[in-house]
């Protein structure tokens, strides 16, 4: 039997993200999600919405049908 994965290119976070430190966040998404690591990628509050800055993912983890992504954000081009 096969496990369903998506694969993202973007970090869409829906407001549900989680500050860890000064620019280090963590976002759990339902289902099993691969991203790349270590490489600039768009954060985004909606998929369609507009950029609101740049990061590089750290760690990545599987858990219990959940992703839970740790990130840097490496600009931010708005605040709300």
């Amino acid at each position: 039997m096969g496990m369903p994965v998506e694969f993202n290119t973007l970090i869409v976070t829906k407001g549900k993200e989680v500050r860890i430190d000064e620019n280090i966040f963590k976002l759990e998404k339902d289902g099993y999600r691969v991203y790349p690591m270590e490489i600039p990628m768009d954060v985004r509050k909606t998929k369609f919405g507009e950029k609101s800055g740049t990061a590089e993912v750290q760690k990545l983890q599987w858990e219990d049908g959940r992703t839970i992504i740790t990130y840097k954000l490496t600009s931010l081009y708005s605040v709300n």
